[in-house]
C-alpha cells in the first residue's frame, strides 16, 4: 500500500533527512520526500498497520529535524 502526506520542511539537505529517516522505519518498504510539493509518498511492507508505522516515521523524521512535520 502507498499513501501520500503533507509535510512541513525548510530545506532540501533537511527533506533528504526525512526522507532517510523515513525509509529506515520498521513496516516501511520504501519513502520518498519531494522538497518542492513538500510531499512525503511512503510504501508499507504488506499486513502493517499504517497509522502505527507512520506515528514511528513521525518520530523518527522529528529526530533528525526536530522542526519538521509530517500531517497524518
Amino acid at each position: 500500500m502507498k499513501k501520500t502526506y503533507k509535510i512541513d520542511v525548510d530545506c532540501a539537505n533537511c527533506a533528504n533527512l526525512m526522507e532517510e529517516a523515513a525509509k529506515k522505519t520498521a513496516g516501511v518498504k520504501d519513502a520518498t520526500v519531494n522538497f518542492m510539493a513538500l510531499k512525503m509518498k511512503v510504501e508499507f511492507e504488506d499486513g502493517q498497520d499504517v497509522q502505527a508505522v507512520m506515528e514511528n516515521v513521525r518520530a523518527n523524521c522529528k529526530r533528525v529535524e526536530d522542526d519538521c512535520e509530517v500531517y497524518l
